[in-house]
Parts: structure tokens; sequence; C-alpha cells
């Protein structure tokens, strides 16, 4: 394995494969059964590139995991920039494309229809291409202090670097084969299910299962060593359902905080690890741990932090200058620490984000609300946390709202309940407790 990992120094100035292993005996992908090997996936890459309009930017839409990697390659090949929103909304997707000129979208069917003219592509001409180490192929996008959505670019180069630390963690002897159930546009399902594949031995499973029989019979439709990508959610809905699953060599949970004896819970029941990454849009992953068994994190080589009065700021070879988080951190030896909180308004549910203070920015912008706020509820007993809103809105009901809010932003932001109210329970410095938006919310009227 370690012949076709490189290291995770700082990216050199120079072109890098798009595929560090192009081994036609090696599968990179599998969909519904069928496997899909290097050569042929170079090949339709190459292909869609040739098929793609001329444009700087691909805001890539392709919910299908296959055709969104194909796409994100393909955009890489042809020199343009993917473009990975964290919502679909329609008001979302609109901001993108007016902040990004020269820009198109590529969907599952405008995937078909340039596949289509293509052919036959086992008659393109096999390349291996190489990208620059400079040239950026990607900008994820997260929700700053301000509450807008702040684009971070990425570099391949250091893509590259960040993935061979990835690969290090997840990559033994023999290559795994990854079942994912979080949506590669979201920097963690990059990371793992799109950067991974390309940067290493690993395949991915073409799925994005979301119940936990769906999850069992992708895990089932790969061979051994499977690695499950997921949640906290999955997880504890896998537990709840206790399917019998094929033997694992890890479970992989990002994107919202693992517990001690969720973890625990799931090695036992599955007989494997439980692997919880942490990182950021900004950051990608930079540190691990095997929750069940510590509570420290373990950085991965490299990469420093530094504490802040507001956060903790991130140095790394793969990032071209040392970045703030809003994680606060207490600092252990050989190279180790714990999270103390977070001083952020970041929501993730479901795999997905958006910042709170966004959230309540697009509920402000609807016409007729006066006031309003979004706040979130305690998890309930799976372990998923729902959002609610009390508006100010004399002229407008709550179903006009919800209405609005549907165009606005992803449905599993959607506030449920949303109550409309006389005022908002403002204490006297104009703050909102959260002991009076309860009340108010529960409030006969």
């Amino acid at each position: 394995m370690s012949a076709v990992i490189e290291t995770g120094c700082a990216p050199a100035r120079r072109a890098l494969p798009l595929l560090l292993d192009v081994d036609p005996a090696r599968c990179l992908l599998w969909q519904d059964g069928r496997r899909i090997d290097t050569h042929e996936f170079m090949r339709t890459v190459c292909a869609l590139a040739a098929q793609l309009p001329q444009a700087a930017y691909m805001v890539n839409l392709c919910e299908d995991r296959y055709r969104f990697l194909v796409a994100f390659c393909a955009a890489a090949v042809a020199g343009q920039i993917n473009l990975l929103p964290a919502s679909r909304a329609p008001q979302a997707l609109a901001e993108v494309l007016r902040a990004h000129a020269d820009s198109h979208e590529f969907s599952d069917a405008a995937f078909a229809a340039a596949l289509a003219r293509c052919g036959n592509v086992h008659n393109t001409p096999l390349a291996t291409p190489q990208i620059g180490a400079e040239q950026v192929i990607a900008i994820g996008f997260t929700s700053g202090s301000t509450g807008q959505p702040k684009p971070n670019p990425k570099r391949w180069g250091d893509f590259c670097a960040s993935t061979a630390l990835n690969a290090a963690l997840l990559c033994g002897e023999h290559a795994p084969n990854i079942v994912a159930t979080v949506p590669p546009q979201h920097m963690y399902g990059l990371e793992l299910t799109v950067l991974l594949p390309l940067r290493s031995r690993a395949a991915i499973h073409a799925g994005q299962p979301f119940f936990p029989a769906d999850i069992a019979h992708a895990l089932r439709d790969v061979p051994a060593p499977r690695v499950l990508v997921t949640t906290p959610v999955h997880l504890r809905a896998l537990l709840r359902e206790a399917p019998e699953l094929p033997a694992l060599d890890a479970i992989v949970s990002a994107t919202a905080p693992l517990d001690a004896e969720l973890a625990a819970a799931a090695e036992k029941r599955y007989g494997t690890r439980v692997i919880e990454v942490f990182g950021s849009t900004e950051t990608c992953v930079i540190a691990h741990r095997r929750t069940a068994q510590a509570q420290a994190w373990q950085l991965y080589p490299g990469i420093t932090l530094q504490p802040q009065p507001d956060g903790t700021q991130v140095t790394a070879p793969h990032l071209p200058v040392a970045t703030p988080l809003q994680d606060i951190v207490e600092l252990l030896p050989s190279q180790q620490f714990i999270l103390r909180g977070r001083n952020s308004d970041l929501l993730e549910i479901a795999g997905k984000r958006a910042s709170l203070a966004d959230l309540n920015r697009r509920l402000l912008a609807i016409g007729g609300v006066q006031d309003g706020v979004i706040f979130p509820l305690e998890p309930d007993a799976s372990g998923v946390c729902r959002l609610a809103a009390l508006i100010v809105a004399p002229d407008v009901d709550e179903a006009q709202v919800l209405a609005a809010m549907r165009d606005a932003v992803d449905p599993v932001f959607l506030p449920r309940p949303l109550r409309r109210v006389a005022a908002l329970p403002r204490n006297g410095a104009g703050k909102l407790p959260r002991e009076a938006l309860l009340a108010a919310l529960t409030q006969r009227p």
C-alpha cells in the first residue's frame, strides 16, 4: 500500500495525476453490482470533459455518486472549478451562481445527455490527466460569523496532501471498499468518497443508502475489507433496528459529535473499530480518535494547533495559510487535544450543515415577517435535532412562511414547529433567552 500513497508533506509545485493508481485490475467503483475499473473510469472522465460547456465554474449537482465523481474529475480536466454549495435550495443556488460569473449547472440529466453525445466511451483514448498542484479544482461553501456562505477554494496539491493523511489512517494492507451514507458535496463526503478513491487504492460504492436495511444491502454488495462512512444519526438507527451486517474493517463517523457509549455499542455489535474524524470545510480532516476508548483527539502528522481567545488556529502542510476555527481546545502531549466547546453557530443535520445566523437571515428576508427567530430543539430519542421558529407576521400565516422557507433552505433545516406570535420574548437587553423561547413555543394562543 505504501507504494501508492504519497506522504502528507507540503505539495510540490508540480502536476499531480488525477488518479494515483491506474492499474486496470483495480476496481475504483461499484455500481449496481457492476465493477468499474480505472481504465473505464478514466475514459469516461476524458470523454465527458470534452463535452462540457465552456465555463470557468461548474455547479456540480449530480445526486448519483458515480456521476458526481466523474463530473468532478471531468471539470478538473477541463480546467473548471467545481462549486459545491452547502444547500441545493433554489435561493442558495442562485446566490452562488450570482457570485460566480461564467458558471453552469451540471445535474444527473445533464450528465446523461453529455454521455449520450460521447457515444461509446470505450473508444475514447485512454489518458491519465495531470492536474497542476496550484490549480483550484473546487470551492466548498460554509457559513462564517456573519451568516453568509463563505467560499473555501481548494487546490489540487493541497487535496492530494490531505488525502494522503486520510489514506494512511484508513487504507491498510488491503484496500477498503467504502459504503457511505453521506453526500459527496459535503466536505467530509468529498474527502472520503471522492478524493480517497482517487488518491489511494480504495474503491467506493455508488449508492447513498439511508435506511438501515439499505445500508446492510449496500455493504453486502461489496467484498471485504469494508468501511462504512456515516454519521452518529445513521449509526444510532443501525443499532436501533439491528440489521445483520457483513464483516466491517471500520466505521468512520463525522458531521456531529459521537458519544462514547454509542461508539462502544457499535463496536460490540459489529465487531469492528469506530473511528471519529475531526475537521472542517476550511481545514479538511485534521484529527481522529477511537471514541469508545479515548476522549483525546490525535492530530495527523505535521498539523499543529494554537489556541486563540475565540477559537483555535490550525497550521498544516496542506493549508496555504494558518486557518482559524471556532473550536476551543486543550492541548495535550504527543500531538493530542481535547475539545472544550465551539464558538460557532454551525448546525449539522443528516450529514448537511448550515449556519443558524444564515437561516435567520433568510427567515427575516421573507415578505411579511416583521421579526422572527429559528432555534434548535433538544435531540429526540433517535438523536435527531429539529429546528423550531417563532415569527411576528400579522399579515401572513405559518404555511405561507414555511412555503417561502422551503425555497430558501434545504428541507432538513425547515423549522417545525413554526409558530406565529404577537411579539418575541426579548429581555431588557434585547436577547432571547432559550427558556423564554421554549415557553412561547408551547404557550396557547
